[in-house]
């Protein structure tokens, strides 16, 4: 974005907040003035905020300001574990001296960022969203934060988690309950679920999440956001607790738009490519109704199929033909592996850092709630059994292969299904939901759809889908084959204008 396109955004959403009237700021109240100035701030995306921040158009400062004075304002919304007003002004104080001093700024100048609080970072505590972790002070940033840092990035704060990751509601035992800010009586998706809510709530543009089985595209799909999966391994997990040894857990970024979303790609990786537009027209969408469509709640079904309607008649050429066989065992395969292996990947990651903890030690300071569901999952007697994990590891292979197959035989460029059942549960519904008047598993409804990109390690790409009719966000999830990363984006750019904007939450 060009200096004179930054400021034409400005002069946009200035006459749309003053409901298309031509009275310029400077003649309105003083305190209305600043108000709709704030507004002006928080709705800019990391592109356009970076851009103005760099072209000297708005002070780093003023912006950081405005986004710490949103968040504290909708501190009912729990987004945060850790938030440090002075720490992330001094930081943008630095970023405005650097520039005024004719200092070179980086590709995301000024730009806070929330960071999920499972990634170990050096100036704020890192808990994990657990007791024995509420005053951990990891000795190093995670490594995926170097280059975000590196390049002008100013870590904002800390968001709150579902306890060690392990659950998709956010429904923290121990620091609360995030919100979702389009209805606070519901969960914003887990495990990155305050992520998600700093993102939609207009905190910050961009915020750092973790996948190991859906807690980047839960998030996303709940809170009405674009958010990437990377392939996996694409971003250093190094710093971040795990649940998997080398398995699944993925970082990655959600945000408001694709090209947000890209931009953060481009600085963690090293790869400035631009990006165009993919054509819809030369793009077949593969669609595998018997097992993604089947059993969903009926508003998902309906924002889903017109949302296909949208991807058609933009030109995109949908394919159906089911997945096969093996990859429906994907659930049941993720899940497996993920529950044998969350003792000793927590355990060793506890050692590595220093903690001076055991997982036994800690797990005895987590909330009632986590001491449940890692009996009921990962502890014995219900850890599965070596034989069953073994197997598990010879079926993701298979999953793994047979999907590529899938793409080479149909010629397409992604798998599109809603990652989710069901829109977002109420707050407190932990164990089931309801479909169709049917009780459902609440992990079947969370993990289905997305178990299959975490299994074959594909980069999946979440974009806004529609609005249910009582208000909630509902998404779309695009999968692509491992190491298409780039192509899955500059697809996004297109997918992204064909389905269309949905309303901010009213916060």
């Amino acid at each position: 974005m060009t200096h004179s396109n930054t400021r034409r955004e400005f002069l946009v959403r200035t006459s749309m907040l003053a409901g298309g009237a031509t009275t310029s700021l400077a003649l309105q109240h003083p305190v209305a003035r600043a108000a709709t100035r704030q507004d002006e701030l928080t709705e800019l995306s990391a592109v356009a905020a970076v851009t103005a921040m760099r072209n000297g158009d708005i002070k780093s400062e003023d912006y950081a300001g405005a986004l710490v004075d949103r968040a504290q304002s909708l501190e009912s919304l729990n987004a945060f574990i850790t938030l440090d007003r002075e720490a992330v002004l001094e930081a943008a104080r630095n970023a405005d001296s650097k520039r005024a001093g004719g200092g070179a700024t980086g590709a995301l100048h000024g730009l806070p960022i929330p960071v999920k609080d499972s990634v170990n970072t050096r100036e704020l505590r890192t808990t994990n969203g657990t007791g024995a972790l509420r005053n951990f002070r990891p000795s190093e940033d995670a490594k995926v934060l170097d280059p975000l840092f590196s390049q002008g990035g100013i870590l904002m704060g800390k968001t709150n988690i579902h306890e060690l990751s392990y659950g998709w509601t956010s429904n923290n035992g121990i620091f609360g309950p995030a919100h979702n800010p389009y209805d606070r009586a519901r969960v914003p998706g887990g495990s990155s679920g305050g992520s998600g809510v700093t993102v939609a709530a207009r905190m910050a543009p961009i915020a750092i999440a973790e996948d190991t089985l859906g807690s980047i595209r839960v998030p996303a799909t709940m809170c009405g956001l674009a958010g990437l999966r990377p392939s996996y391994g694409r971003y250093s997990g190094d710093g971040v607790m795990p649940l998997t040894m080398n398995k699944f857990d993925q970082i990655g970024p959600l945000a408001r738009s694709v090209k947000d979303l890209a931009l953060f790609d481009s600085v963690v990786t090293g790869d400035g490519s631009p990006l165009e537009e993919t054509p819809l027209k030369d793009v077949r969408i593969g669609i595998s109704p018997e097992y993604f469509l089947s059993g969903l709640d009926p508003e998902v079904e309906r924002i889903t199929n017109e949302a296909f309607l949208k991807l058609r008649a933009a030109g995109a050429t949908l394919v159906w033909a089911e997945i096969p066989e093996a990859a429906k065992a994907a659930m049941g395969t993720a899940i497996t592996i993920i529950t044998y292996e969350t003792v000793p990947a927590i355990s060793g990651f506890l050692e590595e850092q220093g903690t001076g903890l055991t997982f036994d030690q800690m797990l005895a300071q987590g909330s009632h709630g986590i001491q449940e569901t890692m009996k009921a999952f990962a502890l014995p007697p219900n850890r599965p059994s070596r034989e069953a994990y073994e197997s598990m590891l010879a079926k993701r292979q298979e999953i793994r292969e047979e999907i590529r197959l899938y793409f080479q035989r149909q010629g397409i460029s992604a798998l599109a299904f809603p990652p989710i059942m069901i829109p977002p549960p109420r707050i407190g519904e932990e164990t089931e939901a309801t479909i169709s008047g049917e009780r459902v598993p609440l992990y079947i409804a969370m993990a289905r759809n997305v178990a299959l990109g975490s299994c074959a390690n594909m980069a999946s790409l979440i974009l806004p889908a529609g609005i249910t009719s009582s208000g909630l966000p509902v998404g779309l999830e695009f999968d692509a084959l491992n190491g298409n990363d780039r192509a899955l984006l500059s697809l996004g750019l297109s997918l992204e204008k064909a389905l269309g904007p949905i309303p901010a939450p009213q916060v």
